[in-house]
């Protein structure tokens, strides 16, 4: 069966990213196919990229890094959930990112993003993100708007098109994650 990360991809106080999260994962494990699991960058708490050789060497030094590289690999597939900041992704998600290079490879993943534009921006940016560490994004994503998911800004209300989007983005997420978890089987069996 599948591991799928749900990413929590702010850290401030106050995020809305936490409820979103708890949302996308109630609807995700309802689900026979794929098994998730919230991780909240908060917690991660990784400093600022520290390691002295570039991720694709794989020559980890810090505990912290090592720590993290074992953790993404071991998922099938990701959603990010993020806001939009400046018209693109949070800093400690981007540096959560840039952390690890071979971990995130021939792996799916799908986004559900907010702000005052839904967060497109940002997604935008991430799926360039993707491309690099060479990881299949799929094209249904959620996007929440400020104005209409949030009372007074704050309390997630989610409208329920939501679900369906966030219900036909896990579809995509999951086929995809069955296709590239073959390839990464068969590729390994290879060498």
């Amino acid at each position: 069966m599948l591991k799928i990360a749900i990413i929590i991809g702010t850290t401030r106080p106050n995020r809305k990213s936490e409820a979103v999260a708890r949302w996308v994962y109630e609807i995700a494990s309802q689900r026979k196919d794929a098994e998730f699991e919230v991780i909240d960058l908060q917690k991660v708490n990784l400093p600022f990229y520290d390691e002295p050789f570039p991720p694709s060497f794989r020559q980890y030094t810090h505990a912290h890094t090592r720590k993290w590289s074992e953790k993404i690999a071991s998922y099938d597939g990701y959603i990010f959930v993020t806001g939009e900041y400046n018209h693109s992704i949070p800093a400690v998600l981007k540096n959560a990112l840039d952390y690890l290079w071979y971990e995130w490879h021939d792996k799916p993943a799908g986004f559900v993003s907010y702000g005052s534009a839904g967060g497109a921006r940002a997604v935008e940016h991430l799926r360039q993100v993707m491309g690099e560490l060479q990881v299949t994004d799929v094209r249904p994503q959620v996007l929440l708007y400020n104005q209409q998911d949030f009372e007074n800004y704050t309390i997630f209300k989610p409208k329920e098109v939501h679900r369906k989007m966030l219900n036909s983005m896990l579809d995509k997420l999951v086929q995809w994650g069955e296709v590239l978890q073959k390839m990464r089987l068969e590729m390994a069996e290879k060498v």
